[in-house]
């Protein structure tokens, strides 16, 4: 057998391997999206923790620096010695207090590894420096310069001057310095006698810069309120961004901004009016996500591999017990029933296969059934046909007795025998949920209603009010005679007096009523409440599509005594009422001891024109 797309195998192949890479891709998607979210989170909480802990280290470097420049201020037999050496012209004083002034600068000097140079230079144009190597070299221009008039046009306050390169004031001095200063206070009477310059190696504020660095391509920037860089880790400082245009902290806040091609990493110094920038290219950060997108690749391959093999083997488990089903199946469709399939795969299939095997064997065994009793539904159709014959010679022979009867002027007879003939008639061309008219209904009822009459002797008599437009209505056959039969049998026959049953129409919303009424005796209270449950009972059983239980079963139920036979009719005629037109159609009963009793036969109301 050719095998092509719509195979069986090939079909539960592609079913498989579609779901299986469906669910593989949209797994591996889920992941690379929830890991690429997890890696920036942790960058940025990094990033975010690095900045918070630099900036915390840069302000406890500046406050040490903020600590000498005051003890220096606080120092008062330096402002003492200084005060009395611009004064004092007596050069011998003047050398030994410079030499105690420069011994205070030493100390302070040698407190701190990371100092470079202390200068103080007073309003008398007097220099005091303690500097390692070059003492004493100062720049003669050093009023007119920068750094001088900064310190000058402060209030008292410390002047951050920066990283540079070189020393401000010794032009010999040319490694990096870090630079800062203030102004020199007689704390007695508040008055400016000098200012200080103290330079530093940057060393420590550069590596606690480096702090912020994430990847080797990460640069850190300090720079002051006016966009001017102060210090920063890139080798290119010629090159630096324009900071106008990054995002600036408001005073303790921590920006971490990820919206363009690079990470930046923002934080304020409480010391002093500088932000830290830190400034990371996105492909540095990515490195990570692609090391997982590339793993996620192989993972991916791999999977798919395994799920195209899985695939084949499933399928072609399930596909190869069908293909013998259905070649058996063939050979069954071809007339030979003696062979079977005997396969072990899943439970389901295993089922199915035994389900074929004993279905053909059962068809086997039908078929040799059916061909040992042809003779007898041959024999059965012979019966069937001679069955026939007497119901008609029944019709003959009362047609014959009514001709006689006429002949002899004995017409009450004559009428009698004439309704039992065309009752026989009608009821013995019976079927299955036959159907037939309203009227054809109603010529039935006058035969029956005949016979009654004159055996009653006009203790009964009939009213019929049917509108012709009701006429060629479609009931079930024998719909009203078990009716009128139980009105007659259980209502007026038992009175004494003539009784009255009448039988018309009434249209209701969209529903047509027959109504069969008497003025008899009427029902019990607790037979007519048994009659109306049965009926709802088997209302619901047919709206249920439930089966019935056979008129056995429904004498057991409803017959308890000679009256209460009445049901059994009923309940048939309800039952085909309600097969024929829908579970909200059929019988409904109203009933008064000594006042009479009504059957609605209820059925939709026909449409017009059909």
């Amino acid at each position: 057998m050719k095998r092509g797309l719509n195979s069986i195998h090939n079909r539960l192949f592609m079913l498989f391997i579609s779901s299986m890479l469906v669910l593989v891709l949209i797994v591996s998607f889920l992941y690379y999206q929830k890991t690429t979210q997890i890696i920036h989170n942790k960058i940025n909480d990094l990033a975010q923790k690095n900045i918070s802990q630099t900036v915390g280290l840069f302000d406890l470097l500046l406050q040490g620096y903020d600590s000498i420049t005051k003890s220096l201020n606080s120092n008062n037999e330096m402002i003492r010695l200084i005060e009395e050496r611009d004064s004092s012209p007596d050069v011998t004083t003047s050398i030994f207090n410079e030499r105690t002034i420069t011994n205070i600068l030493g100390a302070i000097y040698y407190s701190r590894d990371d100092i470079v140079g202390i200068h103080v230079v007073t309003n008398a144009g007097k220099n005091y420096n303690y500097e390692r190597g070059f003492d004493s070299v100062i720049d003669a221009n050093y009023s007119s310069a920068d750094w001088y008039k900064k310190l000058q046009d402060s209030t008292g306050e410390m002047v951050w001057l920066g990283l540079v390169q070189g020393s401000v004031i010794n032009q010999f001095q040319r490694d990096p310095m870090f630079v800062f200063g203030r102004k020199l206070f007689d704390l007695t009477d508040h008055r400016v006698i000098g200012v200080m310059l103290i330079e530093t190696n940057p060393q420590p504020i550069l590596a606690a810069l480096s702090n912020v660095t994430i990847s080797p391509n990460s640069r850190v920037y300090i720079v002051d309120q006016d966009n001017r860089l102060i210090a920063t880790t890139a080798e290119d400082k010629k090159n630096s961004p324009s900071f106008s245009g990054l995002p600036r902290p408001y005073k303790n806040e921590i920006i971490v901004d990820d919206q363009t091609d690079q990470l930046i990493v923002a934080a304020n110094a409480k010391m002093s009016n500088w932000t830290v920038f830190g400034l990371t290219p996105k492909g540095d950060i990515n490195a990570e996500i692609v090391k997982t997108r590339e793993y996620l690749y192989v993972v991916i391959i791999v999977l798919i591999i395994l799920s195209t093999t899985l695939a084949s083997l499933i399928s072609q488990n399930i596909a190869s017990p069908l293909k013998l089903l259905i070649r058996e199946m063939k050979q069954v469709e071809m007339g030979n029933f003696k062979g079977s399939v005997t396969v072990r795969s899943f439970e389901e299939i295993n089922s199915l296969v035994s389900s074929f095997n004993r279905m053909v064997n059962r068809i086997d065994e039908l078929i040799e059934r059916i061909t040992l009793s042809s003779m007898s539904e041959k024999n059965a159709e012979l019966h069937a046909l001679q069955s026939q014959v007497n119901p008609h010679f029944l019709y003959n022979t009362l047609d014959m007795i009514y001709w006689m009867l006429d002949e002899r002027e004995n017409d009450r007879l004559g009428k009698v025998i004439l309704a039992l003939s065309h009752m026989f008639r009608y009821s013995s061309d019976w079927q299955e949920a036959s159907k037939t008219t309203l009227q054809q209904e109603l010529d039935q009822m006058r035969h029956y209603m005949t016979i009654i009459e004159n055996r009653l002797e006009g203790r009964v008599r009939t009213e019929i009010q049917i509108d012709t437009e009701w006429l060629d209505v479609t009931l079930p056959k024998m719909t009203l005679q078990p009716i009128i039969e139980n009105a007659v049998k259980y209502g007026l026959e038992p009175m004494r007096e003539p009784g009255v049953l009448r039988v018309f129409t009434q249209v209701q919303e969209q529903e047509l009523h027959i109504i069969i009424s008497d003025n008899g005796v009427g029902i019990e209270q607790d037979l007519l409440r048994q009659m109306q449950e049965k009926l709802e009972e088997d209302a619901r059983m047919i709206g249920d599509r439930f089966s019935y239980k056979d008129d056995t079963d429904n004498k057991s139920q409803l017959v308890q005594d000679g009256k209460t036979r009445r049901g059994i009719g009923l309940t048939n005629v309800h039952r085909r009422i309600a097969l024929m037109f829908g579970d909200a159609y059929g019988l409904r009963i109203e009933s008064k001891q000594e006042v009479g009793t009504t059957v609605i036969i209820a059925m939709p109301l026909p449409r017009k024109g059909v």
